[in-house]
């Protein structure tokens, strides 16, 4: 399967200053992230593992409060379930002892059997990678942005999908209603190449104004 390369025009967020870059030129962007920025900097880098495991953790946070995404990546753990031979080997029975849900369990058990190639992904530009995790068993779009935003640490990732993402914009950005997936991915298309930081500065804000992680 083709793709295009990353290339230089491509930002990876790895580090502290990486952030900063991009919150500065948010700020200078979108002033009305100004505020939000003074209220949640400095950003966490919130970067996950790649490969396997990052993807599984991200599985396992699909459509479950933060508590219990942690509850289970906790007994994942314990069970040995971040490794494909391990959750092949525990299959249904045992992914469901360490509380995957029914539909979760079998898109674990894909994955596993899939024997993704975690290296290529990180060779091909966001879009494609997307696409190609998106063409895998119970991985949709929101999980993938969030895999290409964490996992691969590119700058310019954002999961419009995301409940919370909505929410921190409709107060950002004092709208009337939460904006739907459609409406927010256009409002983000604004914020590139830096989409991720403005991802990190919502997801920050969730928190102050609703006193719990968003993700």
């Amino acid at each position: 399967m083709g793709g295009r390369l990353v290339t230089a025009e491509h930002r990876r967020i790895k580090t502290a200053e990486d952030l900063a870059e991009g919150a500065a030129w948010l700020a200078q962007a979108e002033p009305r992230f100004r505020p939000v920025l003074e209220r949640t900097s400095p950003l966490p880098l919130r970067l996950k593992p790649p490969g396997f495991r990052g993807l599984i953790e991200i599985i396992i946070s699909q459509q479950v409060s933060v508590a219990s995404a942690n509850a289970i990546r906790e007994r994942a753990e314990v069970a040995g379930l971040y490794q494909p031979q391990l959750v092949l080997a525990a299959g249904q029975d045992g992914l469901r002892a360490a509380g995957f849900s029914r539909p979760k369990a079998r898109y674990a058990e894909a994955l596993a059997a899939a024997d993704l190639d975690y290296e290529a992904l990180e060779t091909l530009d966001d879009a494609d990678a997307i696409a190609r995790l998106c063409a895998l068993p119970g991985i949709g779009p929101w999980t993938a942005q969030v895999y290409v935003m964490f996992c691969m640490g590119r700058a310019d990732a954002f999961p419009p999908g995301d409940l919370a993402l909505q929410v921190a914009a409709q107060h950002v950005f004092d709208l009337a209603d939460r904006p739907k997936p459609e409406v927010l991915d256009e409002m983000s298309q604004a914020w590139s190449p830096w989409r991720s930081v403005a991802a990190r500065a919502l997801f920050a804000y969730y928190r102050v104004i609703k006193q719990r992680e968003g993700l």
